[in-house]
């Protein structure tokens, strides 16, 4: 089950479409390795507060909260803020103070971290990476976005290196006349007369920043690197999580496919609210302790329930043909919502073995 799946990983990314219960899947793997002693941090860039909630936080923010799980390890939680982590990044790669404060007080800076955080994906690795690099969990537990949202974190170090090697960053970093050479002469005048009748000082902020960030790019290169190789490596794991829908497993199968392509460590697939009814399951019997209606809607019901269990069967056929021998982990459509530790302790036995 789930725990061979992660065997010898330090990392997990739950990824799939939405509405399938991924951040519940992700926060029950946390969970339930807490509960097998391990240290685990559950992460989540969900704006919603769904892990809070079902963790019984109030809130959760960059740094990781302790969850009080009752477990034989620790469960950890945290929620990216993705300029803050961004922020951070300008810290470590600053080669000195001043620097550093020049990039992070700059005007064109605060606003393209605050809408780049942009990707909140590529934010989302490197706060992953800068866990895994401190070492202080055995398993970190990734919830990602919606599917193909979730693909951009998979291209975002490369195209992050991309553009730092690009002729486009070279103009942009070289520290002389850079706004004429940028917008050329009669864009240069356009853009004084503006200065001078808002007071804005576009050109002066853009041209101290891309040259105080080119400083750094060297920098950012070899993080994105880092990263990359840590999403394409042995301590790493790809979870999909899907539901027994159409349009889930489209996404779960296209998924897998770009997981292929990018050489992405693919480890299986947990598959949510399924239908799926015994074989010998059996209405026989009843009228006597039930009466003759009741049993007749028990067996009616039972009806429903089969048809359901095989168009849930022909659904996830599919997807299960493309699993090269990964499993996949059914979790059955239960008879309430999971929104709190005891709700994800119910899903345990069907991630980790032992359901019924």
């Amino acid at each position: 089950m789930i725990e061979r799946v992660l065997d010898g990983r330090t990392v997990c990314i739950c990824a799939g479409s939405g509405g399938v219960g991924k951040t519940t899947t992700a926060a029950a793997i946390g969970l339930g390795m807490a509960a097998r002693g391990r240290r685990v941090a559950v992460l989540t860039i969900d704006p919603a507060r769904r892990l809070a909630d079902a963790l019984g936080l109030t809130e959760l923010g960059n740094e990781a909260r302790l969850v009080d799980a009752g477990a034989e390890g620790e469960l950890w939680a945290l929620t990216l803020d993705a300029k803050r982590t961004f922020d951070e990044l300008v810290e470590l790669h600053a080669p000195d103070a001043a620097t550093r404060d020049a990039v992070l007080g700059n005007r064109i800076y605060q606003e393209l971290s605050r809408a780049v955080a942009g990707s909140q994906e590529y934010m989302a690795m490197e706060k992953l990476y800068d866990l895994h690099h401190e070492g202080g969990f055995d398993l970190l537990v990734l919830d990602t976005p919606p599917t193909r949202s979730a693909l951009d974190f998979l291209d975002a170090p490369a195209d992050l290196t991309a553009f730092i090697d690009s002729r486009t960053f070279r103009v942009l970093t070289a520290p002389t006349r850079f706004g004429m050479r940028l917008f050329g002469r009669g864009g240069g005048l356009a853009l004084s007369a503006l200065e001078r009748a808002t007071g804005v000082r576009l050109l002066q902020d853009l041209s101290e920043f891309f040259t105080s960030f080119g400083t750094m790019s060297e920098g950012f290169r070899r993080r994105a690197d880092a990263v990359d190789r840590l999403l394409a490596g042995d301590d790493t794991s790809f979870v999909l999580v899907t539901a027994p829908r159409r349009d889930a497993v489209e996404e779960a199968i296209f998924f897998r496919e770009r997981l292929d392509e990018a050489g992405m460590p693919f480890g299986g697939v947990v598959a949510n609210r399924v239908h799926a009814i015994p074989a010998e399951a059996t209405a026989a019997g009843l009228a006597g302790p039930l009466g003759e209606e009741l049993a007749r809607r028990v067996e009616a019901d039972l009806g429903d329930q089969r048809r359901l269990s095989e168009r849930d069967r022909r659904t996830l056929a599919a997807l299960r043909r493309l699993l090269s021998g990964r499993p996949m982990i059914q979790i059955p459509e239960l008879d309430r919502d999971v929104h709190d530790l005891d709700g994800l302790r119910a899903l345990e036995p069907h991630l980790f073995g032992g359901a019924a």
